[in-house]
This record gives C-alpha cells, structure tokens and sequence, in this order.
C-alpha cells in the first residue's frame, strides 16, 4: 500500500457523513463543526483546546489529506482567537508553544488515520476509542519534546494530563452526536421528501 492509497482510502465507516453532505461539502461541513467547536473551546479553556477530539473526529469522517487541513484550520481559529481576544502575550515563547500545539494536533491526526484505518472492521466505538489513544498520545508526545526547548514541564502531571484526556473524551462524544443527529435530521428530511 502506497501513502496514495493510505491518504485517500475511505473505509466504509467514514462513508457515512460523505454521503450526508457530499463528498466535496464533508470538508466544509467538518471545518465549519470544527470552527465552531474551537470557538466555544477556545473561550472557554483556551490553551486546553481539545485538539485530540478534533483529530479524530476529522480523520474519522474525512480522508487524511482534507482532515489535516481542518485540523490546521481549527488550529489558526484557536490562535487567532488566542493571540486577538484573549491577549495572549506576544512572545517568541508563546507563539512558539502554539506551533508546537499545531504540530501536535496534525501528528495526533495522523495517528487516529493510522488507527482508524487498523480498526476499521471494529464496531465504531472501540475504532473511536483506539483513534483517540492514538492521538492522545502522540499529541502528548509531541508536546512533551517541546518541553526541552520551550520548557513548562510542569505541565505533564498525571492530574493534567488526565484532565485534559477526560475533556477530549468529552468533546469527541459531543462531536459525533452532533454528526449523528444532523444525520438523523437528514434522514428524516429524506424520508419526508420521498413520501
């Protein structure tokens, strides 16, 4: 298998919100979900954005090519909003940990590729499940390599870090029912027009 195949392979399970909004309008519907997840986040828990969730939400339902220019898409919204409404500091450090946060939400995105795309034939719970480990991990991982350079070493106790795993936890469930039940507002919307 070529990194082709591997980029824009879509498994039967991804079909789903493709078919709901259109193959080319699945990008567009998952950056506008996004936005307005990362708005709301944004405000709310600023640096702890649930990037993990938007990951795996996005390379659920997109192929990896368009799920990491959503990603990076959230990514600038969060800064934008960040650096505009919430005044981050504008130092050479600060903007630094936001690209190490940006690079850690598109590796965390390819690794829910990888294992959605490994547990494609699990029910889509477990497939969900073992994509958010996945980008939890390597999100964690990147992160924690900045730390040399950046420092903030602090910032990766057990408490955090499970902290911040519960809420992305949390986001993800948010994020498929609000997928699922645009879907089911789809169907029936279909269902009424066929009748």
């Amino acid at each position: 298998m070529t990194i082709q195949d591997f980029m824009f392979h879509m498994p039967a399970q991804r079909v789903r919100l493709s078919v709901l909004v259109g193959p080319r309008s699945a990008p567009l519907f998952m950056f506008g979900l996004l936005t307005l997840a990362c708005a709301l986040a944004s405000f709310a828990f600023a640096c702890a954005t649930p990037f993990v969730a938007f990951a795996v939400i996005a390379a659920q339902t997109l192929p990896l090519t368009s799920a990491l220019l959503v990603v990076a898409a959230a990514w600038v919204v969060n800064q934008a909003i960040g650096f505009g409404a919430l005044h981050y500091p504008l130092h050479a450090n600060t903007i630094l940990w936001g690209v190490a946060i940006g690079a850690a939400a598109l590796a965390g995105t390819v690794a829910a590729a990888a294992a959605l795309r490994l547990a494609e034939r699990a029910k889509s719970a477990i497939a969900l499940g073992l994509g958010l480990v996945a980008a939890y991990a390597t999100y964690q991982l990147v992160l924690f390599a900045a730390t040399p350079f950046l420092g903030g070493e602090g910032a990766f106790t057990v408490a955090i870090i499970g902290r911040i795993g519960e809420l992305n936890i949390l986001w993800l469930i948010g994020l498929v029912a609000s997928c699922e039940i645009v879907r089911l507002l789809d169907s029936r919307q279909s269902h009424r027009t066929a009748s």
